[in-house]
């Protein structure tokens, strides 16, 4: 179905973000671009969506150094939080056994089911290794579609920063 051009695009923000967009600059040159582009598309690009998170999000951020932790949760003021609804868990459930996601990964299925639940268009994420990984989406898909979802789209900040 084509994007409502009066309608803002959905996004969800995953925990990765708010930890880009808040760390301190590292040295490693890859993960310094990727915080230099979650910085640019939070500046540039966030205002074209309508932006969501979650519980599951403000649970992770909250986690570690508390300083780190509340410049986390402080970017995260003023993001609707999508409530956990039924059907959720199961979902995530099911993500996690058709994908064979590890027990240490759950909350990752936990965030794609949410956003499958509520029709968000994309999920906004730097973890490539059970959210935005090119082997898993296939069967993360497919599990979402059985379960009568659609997956939105799994992306990094660098690919949605448009055209």
């Amino acid at each position: 179905m084509p994007l409502d051009p009066d309608i803002l695009p959905s996004v969800y923000i995953e925990t990765t973000v708010p930890s880009y967009l808040t760390a301190w600059p590292s040295r490693d040159i890859i993960r310094a671009a990727h915080q230099r582009l979650t910085q640019d598309w939070w500046d540039a690009r966030r205002s074209s969506f309508r932006v969501y998170s979650s519980t599951f999000v403000h649970d992770e951020a909250s986690l570690g150094d508390p300083v780190a932790a509340k410049a986390r949760l402080q970017c995260l003021e003023g993001i609707e939080l999508l409530p956990l609804v039924e059907g959720v868990v199961p979902l995530a459930a099911r993500i996690c056994s058709e994908a064979k996601i590890p027990d240490h990964a759950k909350m990752d299925a936990a965030h794609l089911a949410i956003a499958s639940i509520y029709s968000i268009d994309f999920l906004l994420t730097w973890n490539c290794t059970h959210l935005n990984n090119a082997q898993l989406l296939p069967i993360v898909e497919k599990a979402i579609s059985a379960a009568g979802y659609t997956c939105p789209v799994v992306c990094t900040p660098e690919e949605l920063m448009g055209i």
